[in-house]
């Protein structure tokens, strides 16, 4: 992470309906984007690797589950492998854990949007898309409390309202934006 950015990694937590939502929003992101953008997609323990297979072919940055220990890059989208906890380390490395799932999730997105928030701090960007669960909705209260950048997806466009709206009923979300509004943040950070 370059410390003369304004912003070190982008977190993406999604459910249901977020294959749409999250292609939707890569699809325009350069190859060379700046940031690390992690997503926690809530999927089918025996779908290993579907979800990337289909957002590659709608991305042009590199896109891979992330692997323990793995140093984290700018550039590339990295997505949490099935049944596993993703937590970001100090070092800015992976660790996958498979402990209890929390709001019936593994992976959970209030655990990367946790660990995340401790390391990027006020350098973090975290996104909630579509989705059935509160699952995110702890999490964006910790970013927000550690000065990072909090966004909902606008829960009147999501597939599924109920988890953009469950971290907006927190008062912890700056900003609330449509699919195409957090597409073109995404790229306005690029270039500050």
């Amino acid at each position: 992470m370059n410390k003369n950015w304004k912003y070190g990694a982008v977190v993406i937590g999604v459910s249901a309906g977020g294959l749409n939502a999250v292609s939707f929003i890569l699809k325009k992101l350069p190859v060379d984007y700046k940031f690390p953008i992690i997503i926690i997609q809530h999927r089918n323990t025996e779908q290993r690797d579907l979800l990337e297979v289909i957002l590659q072919e709608k991305s042009k940055m590199k896109l891979k589950q992330a692997d323990e220990k793995e140093k984290i890059k700018g550039g590339i989208v990295y997505i949490a492998p099935p049944d596993y906890h993703l937590l970001i380390e100090n070092d800015h490395t992976f660790s996958l854990s498979s402990d209890v799932r929390v709001k019936f999730s593994r992976p959970s997105i209030d655990v990367l949007f946790e660990s995340a928030s401790y390391v990027y701090k006020e350098k973090l960007v975290g996104i909630i898309l579509t989705g059935a669960n509160s699952d995110g909705s702890d999490g964006t209260i910790r970013i927000s409390k550690n000065g990072g950048v909090t966004v909902a997806q606008n829960p009147d466009e999501a597939e599924f309202p109920f988890m953009p709206q469950a971290a907006i009923s927190t008062g912890y979300v700056k900003h609330v934006f449509s699919l195409a509004e957090i597409q073109k943040y995404l790229l306005k950070i690029n270039q500050e």
